[in-house]
């Protein structure tokens, strides 16, 4: 049975990266909004802004921009799934001996697959800009499992969104609060910069955790408790998504 749903997951995983290598559009478009906004950051607003930090100002906000980047990529993901089932290919499949689970993985893979794309293309022009880092090899992979972690637990969101919308619009919009919350947290200024009431939310939102462990990762810091702060809503937002995804598949499908 697992080596009957791991092969059906990998032809359809391949359907779906097909579709993106005939649109490469799609990880270009992910791409240049991050990119658009470190240009803006660090060449135009970027000398008004005092980080009380010894590094330039992309070494302090590239983590935050990393963020953006699979937040507006998972959109994708919602879209694509939405189109699916409009169009009747779960119908198709469950004609066919398709494992059932392998469609909603197929899609998430992609996600991966597509996000960490462009998340390494944002990372070489943040090279170009001047970005650099101190971390080790292993602050890299952690960096790597971390990113990883983020993209799978918002792709299991737009996996819900995408199952639950009326509309295409409708199962895009979905990201727009994702891409807006690192504004609210540590990724652009210190937090204790903010009004109380703001800086109170942005110090216990998820993102300040995991912005402060990838800043410490880059910079060669100690990650100190951010990091199991960061895991802790990580794996309990992708836990709780992937429960409410497939709670919905299961109904759409019944």
């Amino acid at each position: 049975m697992t080596t009957h749903v791991l092969a059906d997951t990998r032809v359809l995983t391949g359907r779906s990266l097909r579709h993106i290598l005939r649109s490469p559009d799609t990880i270009i478009t992910t791409a240049v909004t991050p990119i658009a906004l470190m240009l803006l950051f660090v060449y135009v607003l970027g000398g008004a802004i005092d980080t009380g930090a010894a590094a330039s100002y992309i070494d302090y906000m590239l983590p935050g921009i990393l963020l953006i980047t699979v937040a507006s990529g998972v959109a994708y993901t919602s879209y694509r799934l939405f189109l699916d089932l409009q169009g009747g290919i779960f119908e198709r499949f469950q004609s066919m001996p398709v494992a059932r689970s392998s469609v909603l993985w197929a899609h998430v893979l992609t996600s991966l697959v597509a996000n960490l794309v462009s998340v390494t293309i944002v990372v070489g022009v943040a090279l170009l800009m001047g970005f650099r880092t101190e971390a080790s090899v292993g602050a890299w992979l952690a960096v790597l499992g971390i990113l990883v972690l983020f993209t799978l637990a918002l792709t299991w969101l737009a996996v819900v969104a995408g199952l639950s919308a009326k509309t295409v619009d409708g199962a895009s919009a979905f990201s727009y609060p994702l891409i807006f919350l690192p504004f609210i947290s540590s990724a652009f200024v210190p937090t204790d910069t903010m009004p109380a009431p703001v800086a109170w939310f942005a110090e216990n939102q998820p993102v300040t955790a995991i912005v402060d462990t990838l800043r410490a990762l880059f910079g060669g810091q100690p990650v100190g408790s951010d990091i199991w702060v960061a895991l802790a809503w990580l794996v309990g937002i992708l836990a709780v998504a992937y429960a409410w995804a497939v709670a919905i598949y299961r109904r759409k499908l019944s």
